[in-house]
């Protein structure tokens, strides 16, 4: 019942706060300084770094800062770096902030967060792609790039703000949202010893042109909003007032599911009001509540987490009356006082038999009660079947018994009780601790274990570990050890049993407690794992199986893999008509021509290529005196009957005459035409060999050094227009400047799991769940997880007893592996 009321109450809390955060969007204000960094102020921007200038900025009196000159090196100190990245370091929610205007042409970073090769932050310019990129890793460990089609640069003042808040990006210019996506939800674990650069990737790489004023790390999400102080609105549109009405009404019916089906929980959870679930001990057969205390033996037993913990009873010392003696009594642990007789001048405890005899030799027993000794009546005695010289008298019976008598027959053993056992004496019997115990009290009737472990009592030899066992120990073998005897054990040589995990093309070397494992020669690894050393090493994926020998993927060839084929022109691939091949790295796709659009099936050979009709969208050039005819993959101006057309177009809102050739203003390397109502574009057509030749539109033909590009691994140089692929991006160098984006890959459909196999950019389908490493998660598909508990797929938890092995419900398969951040 608590349990139900404590759901409602919280239900209720949920629905208030759902409230609030709806109208919270409208209300506050800027940062607090504390969730605020500078980026500019902290790296002291204009004291000490070459190739930056300060200038005036977006407001006349505002401070900014030229970035112009390729060699120069704006990076964090390492102080200053590590102050940054740990306010930064496990948010999920904060917004990059900053005021720019980027040269035309120019593609570089702003501001880039990296640790070796691996960009957990970075925001990214391309003028020749017209993008915007923003590089992270995601939780996962992989390298993910959003890629926002958006001209940047284009010498003109804009305001950017690009807001994180878990898997959500929001990207806003000049105060107005361009784009919001759902993604992967980036990670910010950055190792320590990490870089901080402004304006450049690194030293060599990505150097922005432009102005830059106001860059600074918002903490929060909706940062933007002290940057466009106009979109905190203090009271919602009526379009945002419907909207929330909306989404009240569907909180309610959430809640009145909810309620419903907690009503139900109820009715199935009233049989357990009257449950108490607790921890229980058990000891010999009885079973006791928490916190139940008792006493076994001469033992005083708590019950204590599920645990019997057990102390011997204390005895206080006993102050006896003159006429008594301590002994003791049947059941119990310490001595009592009890009365005593004297008797021919010994001294006899209650309970005491003393046998006399006369001097006719008639035997008489005496028994000691209350402080006198009394005759008692002695029984016939047996008769006995052994000679008379092994016959032997006793002092507390009459009747002889032959030697060697078993008097704990008799019933003496009923008083060794715990962990004793009874001793035969030649003239009667007594208690003894059994092997492994020690006496309670010096008649040994109540004996406890000895922990020889503890006590160093034991005979465990080098390779073991002693464990106690009642009345006893155990040694068990060291890890790698094998058993010589009880006490002892050897080290076990796993190379030579085969029970090793080194691969087959290493050697194993036997040491102390294990083995170790090493790469025979041309092989390299760490000895679990050999792979064949090729020279030069195989590229794309490629895989060396012997030394020099390289297996290329699929879509590569060479001796290296170092050659693409391509598909498309060596005649692999049949595209539909209406689709034209295009050449990937490893792969390939076809992609609808001009004039066409997919259906959204998306079908590998182009099929689902449909015709666009201009007509209809309004995307054709005709001009007002003709009439748009559709065709297939095109369209036509046709001139009614009985007119006299001009044959004019319509391009970017303006008139342009039949046959009228001209250059694009967007783009100065493009030349258009118009024929008879129909627009035709296309570049110009380079030719190196002519002197006067455009070198901004023709960059392969630029002889210059200064126009060459650096690769990335910091050794090859490209002229400029040269392309090439690395890390799974397609990188051009234009006039001195790299520019890198992320290759297309084909969209791959109707596939629940998918991988990107080694050496390779694109997803493809796959089977097994658990090598797929990326999935569309159904939430109906539940895992079972060790303990009964279901999971929701996506979720991760440690199996448990373990602490490095991290299990991931994948669509209702569990997927376990090992955590190499663990090990």
């Amino acid at each position: 019942m608590y349990l139900y009321t404590y759901i409602l109450f919280a239900m209720d809390l949920l629905k208030v706060s759902l409230v609030l955060g709806t109208f919270g969007i409208w209300s506050g204000s800027g940062a607090e300084p504390a969730q605020r960094v500078d980026v500019l102020e902290e790296l002291k921007l204009g004291e000490s770094f070459s190739g930056v200038l300060q200038v005036r900025g977006f407001h006349n009196q505002s401070r900014a800062f030229l970035f112009q000159d390729s060699w120069r090196n704006v990076r964090a100190s390492a102080a200053v770096a590590e102050g940054l990245l740990q306010k930064l370091r496990g948010r999920i929610e904060f917004t990059l902030l900053l005021t720019l205007k980027q040269e035309r042409l120019n593609s570089g970073v702003i501001l880039s967060i990296h640790h070796s090769e691996q960009r957990f932050l970075e925001l990214e310019s391309s003028a020749p792609r017209n993008e915007i990129r923003l590089h992270y890793h995601t939780q996962d460990q992989r390298p993910h790039t959003e890629v926002f089609p958006y001209r940047l640069a284009d010498d003109r003042w804009h305001k950017i703000s690009v807001g994180v808040s878990s898997s959500h990006i929001v990207l806003h210019v000049d105060c107005s949202r361009i784009y919001e996506r759902v993604v992967d939800t980036p990670a910010m674990d950055i190792p320590a010893l990490s870089s901080v650069w402004l304006g450049q990737r690194n030293a060599a790489h990505g150097f922005y042109k432009g102005i830059m004023q106001d860059v600074q790390l918002v903490l929060m999400p909706q940062g933007h909003i002290s940057q466009c102080p106009d979109l905190n609105r203090t009271c919602p549109t009526c379009n945002d007032f419907h909207g929330l009405v909306q989404k009240i009404m569907e909180l309610q019916d959430l809640l009145a599911k909810t309620s419903s089906k907690l009503a139900r929980a109820e009715e199935k959870m009233k049989s357990l009001d009257g449950c108490y679930c607790e921890k229980t001990c058990s000891l010999d057969g009885e079973v006791y509540r928490e916190g139940d205390a008792w006493i076994d033996g001469c033992r005083n037993c708590t019950c204590s987490n599920g645990t019997v913990k057990c102390e011997a009873v204390y005895c206080p010392p006993l102050l006896c009356a003159p006429d008594t003696a301590p002994t003791y009594m049947p059941g119990a642990c310490c001595k009592e006082c009890q009365p005593v007789c004297i008797f021919r001048g010994r001294v006899y405890v209650e309970r005491d038999k003393k046998s006399v005899r006369d001097a006719e030799g008639n035997c008489q027993l005496f028994e000691c009660q209350e402080h006198s000794m009394n005759k008692v009546d002695d029984p016939p005695c047996p008769e006995l079947n052994c000679p008379e010289l092994e016959q032997i008298s006793l002092t507390d019976r009459c009747c002889k018994v032959c030697r060697g008598h078993d008097f704990c027959a008799e019933g003496s053993s009923q008083i060794c009780v715990e962990n004793s056992e009874c001793v035969n004496l030649e003239a009667g019997a007594c208690c003894s601790c059994k092997d492994g115990f020690r006496s309670l009290r010096d008649d040994s009737a109540y004996c406890q274990d000895i922990d020889e472990c503890a006590e160093g009592k034991h005979y465990c030899r080098e390779n073991t570990v002693c464990v106690n066992t009642p009345g006893s120990f155990m040694c068990i073998c060291h890890t790698g050890y094998i058993r010589i005897d009880d006490y002892s054990c050897t080290e076990h040589d796993e190379c030579v049993t085969g029970q090793h995990d080194c691969d087959e093309n290493a050697l194993c070397f036997n040491t102390v407690g294990g083995h170790s494992c090493s790469c025979k020669p041309g092989f390299v690894g760490n000895g679990t794992v050999c792979r064949a050393l090729c020279d030069g090493l195989c590229q794309n994926g490629g895989s060396c199986i012997s030394p020099d020998t390289c297996i290329c993927q699929q879509g590569f060839t060479g001796k290296r893999c170092e050659t693409d084929i391509d598909e498309c022109l060596d005649g692999f691939v049949e595209c539909d008509s209406r689709a034209t091949c295009v050449n990937l790295p490893g792969w390939y796709h076809c992609e609808c021509r001009d004039g066409y659009h997919d259906n959204g099936m998306f079908s590998a050979n182009g099929e689902s290529c449909e015709d666009i009709d201009e007509c209809e969208m309004e995307r054709h050039s005709c001009a007002n005196d003709t009439v748009c005819f559709n065709m297939d993959g095109s369209y036509d101006c046709r001139c009614p009957h009985g007119k006299n057309c001009s044959g004019d177009c319509v391009h970017d809102n303006k008139v342009k005459h039949n046959s009228q050739i001209w250059v694009l203003d967007s783009d100065r390397c493009s030349v258009c035409s118009c024929q008879n109502g129909l627009v035709m574009c296309r570049r110009m057509v380079c030719d190196c060999d002519n002197p006067t030749a455009d070198l901004f539109c023709c960059p392969e033909c630029d002889p210059r050094i200064s126009s060459q590009c650096l690769h990335q691994n910091g050794v090859l140089t490209y002229s400029s227009g040269d392309s090439w692929v690395e890390n799974c991006q397609q990188c051009q160098c234009l006039r001195g400047e790299v520019d890198c984006w992320p290759i297309s890959c084909p969209p791959v459909q109707d596939c629940e799991f998918t991988a990107i196999p080694e050496g390779e950019c694109c997803p493809r389908c796959v089977t097994n769940p658990c090598q797929a490493n990326t999935i569309s998660n159904d939430i109906t598909k539940t895992c079972t997880d060790e303990h009964g508990i279901s999971r929701f797929s996506g979720s991760t938890w440690t199996k448990h007893g373990t602490e490095c092995i991290l299990c991931q419900c994948k669509n209702g398969h569990v997927c376990c592996s090992v955590d190499p951040l663990c090990l």
